[in-house]
Protein backbone atom coordinates (compact mmCIF):
# COMPACT_ATOMS: atom_id res chain seq x y z
CA UNK A 1 0.00 0.00 0.00
CA UNK A 2 1.54 3.44 -1.03
CA UNK A 3 2.38 5.51 1.79
CA UNK A 4 0.09 9.10 2.12
CA UNK A 5 1.93 12.57 2.87
CA UNK A 6 -0.09 13.81 5.49
CA UNK A 7 -1.55 17.12 4.83
CA UNK A 8 0.97 19.92 6.63
CA UNK A 9 -0.59 22.20 9.47
CA UNK A 10 -0.97 26.06 8.24
CA UNK A 11 -0.86 28.48 11.61
CA UNK A 12 -0.70 32.81 11.36
CA UNK A 13 0.94 35.33 14.22
CA UNK A 14 -2.13 37.81 15.48
CA UNK A 15 -1.49 40.43 13.02
CA UNK A 16 -1.36 38.16 9.89
CA UNK A 17 -4.54 35.96 10.59
CA UNK A 18 -6.98 37.41 7.55
CA UNK A 19 -3.63 36.35 5.06
CA UNK A 20 -3.48 33.11 6.98
CA UNK A 21 -7.53 32.50 6.49
CA UNK A 22 -7.41 33.86 2.74
CA UNK A 23 -4.04 31.58 2.57
CA UNK A 24 -5.66 28.44 4.13
CA UNK A 25 -8.72 28.53 2.31
CA UNK A 26 -6.82 28.67 -0.79
CA UNK A 27 -4.91 26.05 0.19
CA UNK A 28 -7.61 24.03 1.33
CA UNK A 29 -7.45 23.44 4.78
CA UNK A 30 -8.66 24.86 8.08
CA UNK A 31 -6.16 27.30 9.46
CA UNK A 32 -5.01 26.25 12.76
CA UNK A 33 -5.81 27.07 16.65
CA UNK A 34 -3.15 28.91 18.16
CA UNK A 35 -3.97 30.43 21.84
CA UNK A 36 -2.06 33.56 22.82
CA UNK A 37 -2.14 34.30 26.85
CA UNK A 38 -0.80 37.92 27.91
CA UNK A 39 0.59 38.64 30.94
CA UNK A 40 -0.28 42.48 32.35
CA UNK A 41 3.31 43.36 31.64
CA UNK A 42 2.78 42.97 27.80
CA UNK A 43 4.54 38.91 27.64
CA UNK A 44 2.87 37.04 25.73
CA UNK A 45 3.19 32.84 25.03
CA UNK A 46 1.69 30.86 22.18
CA UNK A 47 0.36 27.55 22.26
CA UNK A 48 -0.69 25.29 19.69
CA UNK A 49 -3.81 23.82 20.75
CA UNK A 50 -3.87 20.62 18.67
CA UNK A 51 -0.91 17.76 18.12
CA UNK A 52 1.71 19.00 15.36
CA UNK A 53 4.02 15.61 16.24
CA UNK A 54 5.66 14.70 13.09
CA UNK A 55 4.14 17.24 10.92
CA UNK A 56 4.88 19.51 8.17
CA UNK A 57 3.55 22.92 9.74
CA UNK A 58 3.50 26.26 7.96
CA UNK A 59 3.55 29.30 10.04
CA UNK A 60 2.48 32.67 8.56
CA UNK A 61 3.30 35.89 9.61
CA UNK A 62 5.28 38.88 8.24
CA UNK A 63 7.39 40.65 11.25
CA UNK A 64 7.12 44.28 9.92
CA UNK A 65 7.86 46.38 13.10
CA UNK A 66 6.63 46.84 15.94
CA UNK A 67 9.43 44.18 17.31
CA UNK A 68 6.53 42.35 18.56
CA UNK A 69 5.31 40.68 14.89
CA UNK A 70 8.95 39.32 15.13
CA UNK A 71 8.90 37.90 18.21
CA UNK A 72 5.27 36.15 17.87
CA UNK A 73 7.47 34.39 14.76
CA UNK A 74 10.42 33.51 16.82
CA UNK A 75 7.73 31.92 19.80
CA UNK A 76 5.78 30.16 17.77
CA UNK A 77 8.89 28.70 15.67
CA UNK A 78 10.94 27.74 19.32
CA UNK A 79 7.14 26.22 20.33
CA UNK A 80 6.75 24.15 17.21
CA UNK A 81 10.61 22.72 17.32
CA UNK A 82 9.79 22.00 21.35
CA UNK A 83 6.37 19.89 20.01
CA UNK A 84 8.32 17.84 17.81
CA UNK A 85 7.21 19.14 14.21
CA UNK A 86 8.90 17.51 11.57
CA UNK A 87 9.39 20.54 9.25
CA UNK A 88 8.78 24.09 10.21
CA UNK A 89 8.32 26.36 7.13
CA UNK A 90 8.22 30.75 8.46
CA UNK A 91 5.95 31.91 5.69
CA UNK A 92 6.83 35.63 6.11
CA UNK A 93 5.27 37.46 2.86
CA UNK A 94 7.34 40.18 4.59
CA UNK A 95 10.74 39.93 6.00
CA UNK A 96 11.19 42.67 8.10
CA UNK A 97 13.90 44.95 9.35
CA UNK A 98 15.35 44.03 6.04
CA UNK A 99 16.97 47.38 5.41
CA UNK A 100 19.84 47.16 7.53
CA UNK A 101 21.50 44.56 5.32
CA UNK A 102 24.69 46.56 5.60
CA UNK A 103 26.81 48.31 7.25
CA UNK A 104 26.34 51.43 5.93
CA UNK A 105 28.13 53.82 8.21
CA UNK A 106 30.24 53.35 11.54
CA UNK A 107 29.02 51.08 14.44
CA UNK A 108 25.32 49.97 13.06
CA UNK A 109 23.93 46.65 13.51
CA UNK A 110 23.34 43.94 10.21
CA UNK A 111 19.78 43.60 11.83
CA UNK A 112 18.65 41.44 8.36
CA UNK A 113 21.58 38.99 9.55
CA UNK A 114 20.36 38.77 13.02
CA UNK A 115 17.22 38.22 11.95
CA UNK A 116 17.45 35.15 9.45
CA UNK A 117 19.88 33.54 12.47
CA UNK A 118 17.18 33.67 15.02
CA UNK A 119 14.47 32.25 12.66
CA UNK A 120 16.91 29.21 12.22
CA UNK A 121 17.88 29.26 15.98
CA UNK A 122 14.09 29.61 16.96
CA UNK A 123 13.70 26.27 14.79
CA UNK A 124 12.36 27.19 11.27
CA UNK A 125 14.20 24.67 8.56
CA UNK A 126 12.53 26.62 5.86
CA UNK A 127 11.88 30.11 4.48
CA UNK A 128 9.11 31.36 2.21
CA UNK A 129 9.22 35.27 1.52
CA UNK A 130 8.26 37.77 -0.93
CA UNK A 131 10.26 40.79 -2.37
CA UNK A 132 13.13 40.72 0.02
CA UNK A 133 14.48 44.46 0.25
CA UNK A 134 17.80 42.99 -0.84
CA UNK A 135 18.05 39.68 -2.86
CA UNK A 136 20.78 39.18 -1.14
CA UNK A 137 19.58 38.65 2.08
CA UNK A 138 19.21 35.04 1.02
CA UNK A 139 22.48 34.52 1.30
CA UNK A 140 22.32 35.24 5.32
CA UNK A 141 20.58 31.86 6.05
CA UNK A 142 21.98 27.86 6.06
CA UNK A 143 18.46 26.95 5.54
CA UNK A 144 16.17 26.99 1.85
CA UNK A 145 14.55 30.30 1.15
CA UNK A 146 11.90 30.93 -1.61
CA UNK A 147 11.75 34.21 -2.82
CA UNK A 148 9.01 34.91 -4.25
CA UNK A 149 8.05 37.90 -7.19
CA UNK A 150 5.09 40.04 -6.69
CA UNK A 151 5.30 40.73 -10.60
CA UNK A 152 3.30 37.79 -11.07
CA UNK A 153 0.95 39.14 -9.54
CA UNK A 154 1.31 43.19 -10.97
CA UNK A 155 2.19 42.27 -14.66
CA UNK A 156 -1.28 41.07 -15.24
CA UNK A 157 -2.70 43.93 -13.62
CA UNK A 158 -0.76 46.54 -15.40
CA UNK A 159 -1.41 44.32 -18.73
CA UNK A 160 -5.11 44.70 -18.31
CA UNK A 161 -4.87 48.48 -17.49
CA UNK A 162 -4.11 48.93 -21.22
CA UNK A 163 -2.35 51.82 -21.06
CA UNK A 164 -0.51 53.34 -23.94
CA UNK A 165 2.57 54.86 -24.20
CA UNK A 166 3.63 53.25 -20.97
CA UNK A 167 6.71 53.85 -19.48
CA UNK A 168 8.11 52.03 -16.03
CA UNK A 169 9.82 54.17 -13.29
CA UNK A 170 12.19 53.51 -10.51
CA UNK A 171 11.69 55.91 -7.20
CA UNK A 172 15.55 55.45 -6.50
CA UNK A 173 19.14 54.11 -8.26
CA UNK A 174 18.33 51.03 -5.69
CA UNK A 175 15.36 50.00 -7.53
CA UNK A 176 16.81 50.34 -11.16
CA UNK A 177 17.10 46.25 -11.79
CA UNK A 178 13.39 46.12 -10.70
CA UNK A 179 12.30 48.40 -13.27
CA UNK A 180 14.31 47.31 -16.00
CA UNK A 181 12.88 43.87 -15.59
CA UNK A 182 9.03 45.18 -15.31
CA UNK A 183 9.89 47.26 -18.50
CA UNK A 184 11.41 44.17 -20.46
CA UNK A 185 8.10 41.79 -19.55
CA UNK A 186 5.77 45.16 -20.57
CA UNK A 187 7.93 46.64 -23.38
CA UNK A 188 7.80 49.95 -22.66
CA UNK A 189 10.73 52.43 -22.00
CA UNK A 190 12.59 53.28 -18.50
CA UNK A 191 13.17 56.19 -16.34
CA UNK A 192 15.13 56.43 -12.98
CA UNK A 193 14.45 59.31 -10.55
CA UNK A 194 18.07 59.99 -8.63
CA UNK A 195 17.41 61.08 -4.92
CA UNK A 196 19.56 62.07 -2.49
CA UNK A 197 18.47 62.09 1.57
CA UNK A 198 19.22 64.04 4.46
CA UNK A 199 18.37 61.03 6.57
CA UNK A 200 16.23 58.24 6.48
CA UNK A 201 12.55 59.23 5.37
CA UNK A 202 13.39 62.38 4.54
CA UNK A 203 14.21 63.61 0.66
CA UNK A 204 16.76 66.95 0.40
CA UNK A 205 16.89 66.61 -3.70
CA UNK A 206 15.35 64.56 -6.51
CA UNK A 207 16.01 64.68 -10.23
CA UNK A 208 14.81 62.74 -13.08
CA UNK A 209 17.13 60.50 -15.81
CA UNK A 210 14.84 59.90 -18.64
CA UNK A 211 11.65 61.25 -20.45
CA UNK A 212 8.34 61.08 -19.44
CA UNK A 213 6.55 63.87 -21.61
CA UNK A 214 2.67 62.52 -22.81
CA UNK A 215 3.45 59.11 -21.06
CA UNK A 216 1.34 57.29 -18.36
CA UNK A 217 4.33 56.44 -15.58
CA UNK A 218 4.33 53.04 -13.20
CA UNK A 219 6.70 53.69 -10.43
CA UNK A 220 8.09 49.99 -9.47
CA UNK A 221 9.33 49.66 -5.81
CA UNK A 222 8.95 46.93 -3.13
CA UNK A 223 8.04 49.08 0.39
CA UNK A 224 6.10 51.98 1.00
CA UNK A 225 7.04 53.37 4.20
CA UNK A 226 6.12 56.49 4.86
CA UNK A 227 5.34 57.18 1.22
CA UNK A 228 8.12 60.47 0.81
CA UNK A 229 9.49 59.17 -1.96
CA UNK A 230 6.72 57.89 -4.39
CA UNK A 231 4.75 61.10 -3.94
CA UNK A 232 7.40 63.60 -4.21
CA UNK A 233 8.70 61.33 -7.72
CA UNK A 234 5.06 61.37 -8.95
CA UNK A 235 4.59 65.56 -8.59
CA UNK A 236 7.92 65.64 -10.19
CA UNK A 237 6.46 63.15 -12.72
CA UNK A 238 3.69 65.51 -13.45
CA UNK A 239 5.26 68.55 -13.55
CA UNK A 240 7.54 67.21 -16.42
CA UNK A 241 4.66 66.44 -18.66
CA UNK A 242 3.32 63.03 -17.83
CA UNK A 243 -0.24 61.78 -18.93
CA UNK A 244 -0.75 60.01 -15.42
CA UNK A 245 1.36 58.55 -12.59
CA UNK A 246 0.50 55.45 -10.54
CA UNK A 247 2.61 52.83 -8.68
CA UNK A 248 2.75 49.37 -7.49
CA UNK A 249 4.56 48.60 -4.66
CA UNK A 250 5.09 45.20 -2.72
CA UNK A 251 4.82 45.99 0.93
CA UNK A 252 1.96 48.70 2.06
CA UNK A 253 4.33 49.68 5.46
CA UNK A 254 2.70 53.12 5.26
CA UNK A 255 3.64 54.62 8.49
CA UNK A 256 2.99 57.89 9.70
CA UNK A 257 0.90 60.62 7.32
CA UNK A 258 1.61 57.94 4.01
CA UNK A 259 -2.55 57.95 3.91
CA UNK A 260 -2.62 61.80 4.09
CA UNK A 261 0.30 61.90 1.46
CA UNK A 262 -1.02 59.10 -0.99
CA UNK A 263 -4.55 61.05 -1.10
CA UNK A 264 -2.97 64.73 -1.75
CA UNK A 265 -0.44 63.26 -4.37
CA UNK A 266 -1.04 63.40 -7.82
CA UNK A 267 -0.47 59.73 -8.15
CA UNK A 268 -3.74 58.27 -9.54
CA UNK A 269 -3.44 54.78 -7.83
CA UNK A 270 -1.17 52.90 -5.46
CA UNK A 271 -1.24 48.82 -6.39
CA UNK A 272 -0.05 46.96 -2.95
CA UNK A 273 -0.32 43.04 -1.89
CA UNK A 274 -1.86 42.47 1.35
CA UNK A 275 1.61 40.98 3.02
CA UNK A 276 0.78 44.15 5.83
CA UNK A 277 -2.58 44.91 6.73
CA UNK A 278 -3.57 47.97 4.38
CA UNK A 279 -6.55 50.09 5.01
CA UNK A 280 -8.96 49.14 2.85
CA UNK A 281 -10.78 52.43 2.56
CA UNK A 282 -8.41 54.28 1.37
CA UNK A 283 -9.76 55.17 -2.20
CA UNK A 284 -6.31 55.53 -4.12
CA UNK A 285 -5.33 52.71 -3.24
CA UNK A 286 -5.71 49.18 -4.57
CA UNK A 287 -4.98 46.01 -2.90
CA UNK A 288 -3.90 42.67 -4.80
CA UNK A 289 -4.04 39.61 -2.61
CA UNK A 290 -0.66 37.58 -2.48
CA UNK A 291 -2.95 34.64 -1.02
CA UNK A 292 -3.02 32.20 -4.01
CA UNK A 293 0.66 32.52 -4.55
CA UNK A 294 1.46 31.67 -1.00
CA UNK A 295 -0.97 28.84 -1.13
CA UNK A 296 0.24 27.28 -4.42
CA UNK A 297 3.95 27.43 -3.46
CA UNK A 298 2.79 25.64 -0.30
CA UNK A 299 1.66 22.80 -1.73
CA UNK A 300 3.97 22.82 -4.62
CA UNK A 301 7.13 23.07 -1.63
CA UNK A 302 4.64 20.40 0.52
CA UNK A 303 4.63 17.86 -2.19
CA UNK A 304 8.24 18.64 -3.77
CA UNK A 305 7.29 19.56 -6.87
CA UNK A 306 9.21 22.38 -8.72
CA UNK A 307 8.00 26.50 -7.93
CA UNK A 308 11.06 27.93 -10.32
CA UNK A 309 6.84 29.04 -12.65
CA UNK A 310 6.57 31.75 -9.85
CA UNK A 311 9.67 33.01 -10.22
CA UNK A 312 8.27 35.42 -13.50
CA UNK A 313 11.42 38.01 -12.99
Amino acid sequence: MAYQVPEPKIFACTQSVELGEKIAASYGAELGKVQFSRYSDGEFQPSFEESIRGARIFIIGSTNPSSENLMEMLLMLDAAKRASARHITAVMPYFGWARQDRKDKPRVPIAAKLVAKMLETAGATRIITMDLHADQIQGFFEKPVDHLFASTLFLPYLKGLNLDNLCIASPDMGGSKRAYAYSKALECDVVICYKQRAKANVISHMELIGDVQGKNVVLVDDMVDTAGTLTKAADLMMERGAESVRAVTTHGLLSGKAYERIQDSKLSELIVTDSIPVDKDQKKIKILSCADLFADVMHRVHHNTSISSKFLM
